[in-house]
């Protein structure tokens, strides 16, 4: 982005977009809507003339997902950056208002313009995808809240088969169970449809501890293994890598997990670990071997996720499926 003679920092919210033009020192609002996003374009073609713009937003969501899509659809240069690297690079700020959010977008973006890529909105079906996938999350949820206030409920009541309230419960158990059916069927659909993305979904169920919801989390959090270089990026991602923590002779702690980091991910590599202790026999030497060394019990843990990562980037890498080798052992 080192070509750019200007960058244009938006700050995105529900209704309206705020930008701001860091050399040009100018700021406008724009309803954020299709008609916003053409006055935008026009503004900043007027006030910046002839200089070649970029511009920078926040990843807010669907809040911002209209505006990429709708300046890919324009073939115009843009990134989607974290909040959380815009406002840990921002300084001490006091104060907090939209115009200021966007100069301070804008400042960010120009700062580090030879470290930033050009951003890209994923395809429809990926989009889909992770859509379908935080219901499901969601469905999930609120179903077991349900089912624990339905356990709950039969312990006070004497006939609970009966009682209006727990038949109500009831339904709406089964309803939701049906809707995760349903989900989990679309979401299969979406993976046959991209032979890539069913190739790769295929090789990742091959491991122990993998089903469908971990498979696809990891095709769509990783953009189906293009958005990471290797398997130890994508621990830093989760949250599951160590890092060491010392200065000079007097702090030297052991190595540590970030707190930084998907905790749903994190949380699925959680139990697909305890799993595959369970049914695969290598890692569960492994496991036991870690525990042996007198590491604690969470720690031997992560190293069985760390394990399952690498697993997961080396089929994928490979294209053939995992073969557990001690079965094999003479």
């Amino acid at each position: 982005m080192k070509n750019y003679k200007e960058v244009v920092g938006i700050d995105v919210s529900k209704k309206t977009i705020d930008a701001y033009c860091y050399h040009g020192q100018v700021h406008k609002e724009f309803v954020n809507d299709i008609v916003g996003y053409k006055s935008l374009i026009k503004w900043v073609f007027k006030v910046c003339k002839e200089a070649t713009v970029f511009y920078c937003f926040e990843n807010t969501g669907y809040y911002s997902l209209k505006l990429a899509l709708y300046l890919s659809s324009q073939n115009i240069v843009y990134v989607e950056e974290s909040p959380l690297k815009i406002k840990r690079s921002s300084g001490i700020v006091k104060e907090k208002t939209d115009v200021l959010d966007a100069c301070l977008i804008a400042r960010y973006a120009w700062l580090y313009r030879e470290e930033l890529k050009p951003s890209t909105v994923k395809s429809m079906s990926h989009l889909e995808l992770g859509r379908l996938l935080a219901l499901r999350d969601q469905i999930v949820r609120n179903n077991a809240g349900l089912k624990g206030t339905l356990k709950e409920m039969k312990i006070f009541l004497t006939s609970p088969t009966t009682d209006a309230g727990c038949i109500s419960i009831k339904r709406s158990i089964e309803y939701l169970t049906k809707q995760v059916t349903c989900i989990e069927k679309r979401i299969k659909e979406i993976m046959s449809e991209e032979t890539s993305m069913q190739k790769n979904y295929e090789l990742l169920t091959s491991l122990k501890g993998f089903g469908l919801v971990i498979a696809s989390q990891l095709i769509y959090h990783t953009g189906n293994f293009t958005r990471f270089d290797n398997w130890r990026a994508f621990s830093s991602y989760c949250g599951t890598a160590p890092f060491e923590h010392r200065s000079g002779t007097s702090i030297h702690r052991r190595k540590q997990c970030h707190y930084l980091g998907d905790r749903k991910m994190k949380s699925l590599l959680s139990m697909a670990s305890v799993s595959a202790i369970q049914h695969d026999s290598e890692l569960r030497l492994y496991y036991n071997k870690k525990l042996a060394e007198g590491k604690d019990k969470m720690l031997a843990v992560n190293n069985v996720r760390n394990k399952l990562i690498a697993r997961a980037f080396a089929v994928v890498k490979r294209g053939t499926p995992y073969v557990v080798l001690q079965q094999h052992a003479a």
